[in-house]
């Protein structure tokens, strides 16, 4: 009987430490993708929203096109620290990946837009990104035939518009998103989907690196905005959009999905690889005004930075494949 018990009790142990260990169902993948009623996601939106995407005539030098910046070689960035915009202009923030934009309430770092659809028209118009004025672009368009044919087979009846526009990119960005990548395949049951450092490595951003406190869910993210202090950094960030105090120098999280794609890292591309921003966050940051609360000191030994870079690099699947669309004329 003592034994029985003792035995229970073991296995009990097990089944709780099991429990503790295993991911949360809130990392599986959403079953759709999210999209408004006013513009569901159809074949024929998404080949047009494609087209423009590509196209240089969008831009007012008729040479930068969407995925100058958001290249989907580079994991729909451009692997540089900052961008470069219209006049070969160095801006001052990190393109952010376009990758599972569909699953954010808000869109750029500061959280200017709060749609996809919003968040199309802006880089069009922004005289240091593609600097092209809305009115001529339209005007643009409705002079090329293949387009009347692609904006009424996607809008029968709205017409070439800035809001047929918006729509239609963002139908086609509604599409990029990311595979399955191992840590996908270990929360369905693989266990060998995982090394063991890269297991370690989990645990430890949901425990004692507290990454969890920011990023969360499928798309580890939670639209939020934080002060992460960065080494000087002069940028207000969220503050511009909203004048807290609270919100000076605060950016929003990014996905971690294809991370190991997105170098360089932070708004300001400050960090080269995965390594020196875990050994950021283990510092507590660097500037100390204004600095978010999460961020503390971890006391993280170099072999459980390295298992957080691991598990980072497990966030990464194969990207999907994209196909260049021969422009309408």
């Amino acid at each position: 009987m003592k034994m029985a018990r003792v035995f229970t009790a073991a296995l009990g142990l097990v089944m709780s430490l099991a429990a503790q260990s295993a991911p949360s169902e809130s990392y599986l993948r959403p079953q759709q993708v999210p999209a408004p009623a006013n513009n569901l996601i159809t074949p024929e939106r998404v080949t047009l929203g494609k087209a423009l995407f590509f196209d240089p005539r969008l831009s007012g030098s008729n040479w930068i096109i969407c995925a100058t910046c958001h290249n989907p070689a580079l994991g729909w960035s451009d692997g540089l620290p900052t961008a470069i915009g219209h006049g070969m202009k160095i801006l001052g923030r990190a393109t952010p990946t376009v990758l599972n934009s569909a699953y954010q309430r808000k869109q750029m770092w500061d959280g200017r837009f709060r749609s996809l659809e919003e968040q199309a028209l802006g880089p069009i118009a922004a005289e240091v990104e593609m600097s092209q004025n809305l009115d001529e672009v339209i005007a643009e368009l409705k002079e090329i035939t293949g387009y009347h044919v692609l904006f009424e087979k996607a809008y029968p009846g709205e017409g070439i518009t800035k809001d047929t526009l918006a729509k239609a990119i963002a139908s086609f960005e509604r599409t990029i998103v990311s595979n399955d990548a191992p840590f996908d395949r270990w929360i369905k049951g693989d266990e060998k989907a995982l090394s063991a450092s890269a297991k370690n490595g989990f645990s430890l951003f949901e425990g004692k690196a507290n990454c969890i406190a920011c990023h969360q869910g499928f798309n580890f993210i939670d639209d939020g905005f934080h002060n992460l202090g960065l080494k000087g950094n002069q940028d207000a960030g969220r503050h511009a959009q909203i004048p807290l105090p609270v919100m000076m120098g605060a950016f929003k999280t990014p996905t971690l999905r294809d991370v190991a794609l997105t170098s360089p890292y932070m708004h300001n591309g400050m960090y080269k690889t995965l390594g020196e921003v875990i050994a950021h966050y283990n510092r507590g940051g660097d500037a100390k005004d204004n600095l978010d609360p999460n961020l503390k000191p971890l006391g993280l030994t170099q072999q459980e930075q390295k298992d957080i870079v691991e598990f980072l690099k497990a966030l990464t699947g194969e990207p999907m494949a994209v196909s260049v669309p021969h422009l309408p004329q």
